[in-house]
C-alpha cells in the first residue's frame, strides 16, 4: 500500500453527492487520496484554509448557493495557487468563455469513466508545473499512460509509478543515475525508473539542492554523509565524482 503522504491529495467540490462518492472512490482506487469533499463554495474554502496540503481541486462549474464553480477558482487563483479541473454537463459557449477567464489546468465532460478522469488530473498536473493551462478547452487532448512526466510542484516532484504521480517530497530524493537510456531516481524508501535521459529531469530539480557530479549522477547536496577520494557516500552507496566536476563538488563540501 503507498502510504498516504506520497499520494497525491485532492479536494472535490461537488453538489450531487452521489457523483461525488462515486468520483471519491474511483480516485481511491486509483491510488489517489482524498483529503474531503465539499458541496458548496463557502465549504470548499473552509476546506481550504484548513487543510494547507492539498495538491489539487476537481470542481462542479454549476454549484448550489451564492457562488458557482468558476467563482471558486478565482478564489483559488488568488490565494491558493494550486491546479484545478473542472467537471460540468454543460459546455455551451457562455460557460466556457467564463471558464476560460479562469485558466483552469483541465477540463472534464460528464459523464465520464475512471481512466478519463484520472487522465484529466494527470494533464492538469502536467500543465500546471508547466505554467500552461488549457487554451482550448473543447480541443481533445492526447496524454498516454505511458507518457513519461516528471513534475515539479510545491516543493515536491510527482513521480509517475505504475499509471498514477506519487508526491516525493525534494528532501526524500537522495541521488539520480543514469543508465543507457533509462534514468533512476532513488528515494529514501523507493525507486522511480524512466526512459528518459538524466538532463531532462536534472531540469526539474532546484540547483541550490543538486549537483552534478558525473556524467551519470546527480546528487542531493544535503543526503552526503561523507566523501574519501573522488567517491561520495549517500548512505550506503558510493557516487563517484569526475574529473570536471571534481572541484566544483569538493570546493562545496569543503565549505560545509
Amino acid at each position: 500500500m503507498i502510504p498516504s503522504i506520497a499520494r497525491v491529495k485532492i479536494l472535490i467540490v461537488e453538489d450531487e453527492i452521489l457523483l461525488a462518492n462515486d468520483i471519491a472512490n474511483k480516485l481511491s482506487d486509483n491510488n489517489y487520496h482524498i483529503l474531503g469533499i465539499a458541496d458548496t463554495v463557502k465549504k470548499a474554502l473552509e476546506f481550504l484554509e484548513n487543510n494547507q496540503d492539498i495538491d489539487m481541486v476537481l470542481i462542479d462549474i454549476m454549484l448550489k448557493g451564492e457562488f458557482d464553480g468558476i467563482e471558486l477558482a478565482r478564489f483559488i487563483n488568488e490565494k491558493y495557487h494550486i491546479p484545478f479541473l473542472f467537471l460540468t454537463s454543460h459546455a455551451d459557449n457562455y460557460i466556457v468563455e467564463r471558464a476560460k477567464s479562469v485558466k483552469p489546468h483541465a477540463y472534464l465532460l460528464k459523464p465520464f469513466n475512471d481512466r478519463q478522469v484520472c487522465i484529466a488530473i494527470e494533464l492538469a498536473l502536467k500543465n500546471f508545473s508547466n505554467k500552461a493551462a488549457e487554451n482550448e478547452m473543447q480541443t481533445k487532448k492526447q496524454f498516454a499512460a505511458t507518457e513519461n512526466q516528471v513534475l515539479n510542484i510545491k516543493d515536491s516532484l510527482f513521480l509517475k509509478k505504475n499509471n498514477h504521480f506519487e508526491r516525493v517530497q525534494l528532501q526524500e530524493i537522495l541521488y539520480l543515475v543514469a543508465d543507457s537510456n533509462y534514468c533512476s531516481v532513488y528515494t529514501k524508501t523507493d525507486r522511480f525508473i524512466y526512459s528518459v535521459g538524466l538532463n531532462r529531469i536534472e531540469e526539474q530539480l532546484p540547483t541550490s539542492r543538486f549537483m552534478r557530479v558525473h556524467r551519470s549522477y546527480v546528487v542531493n547536496i544535503n543526503s552526503v554523509s561523507g566523501f574519501e577520494g573522488n567517491m561520495l557516500y549517500i548512505s550506503d552507496t558510493k557516487i563517484p565524482v569526475s574529473k570536471s566536476h571534481k572541484d566544483e563538488v569538493f570546493r562545496l563540501f569543503k565549505t560545509i
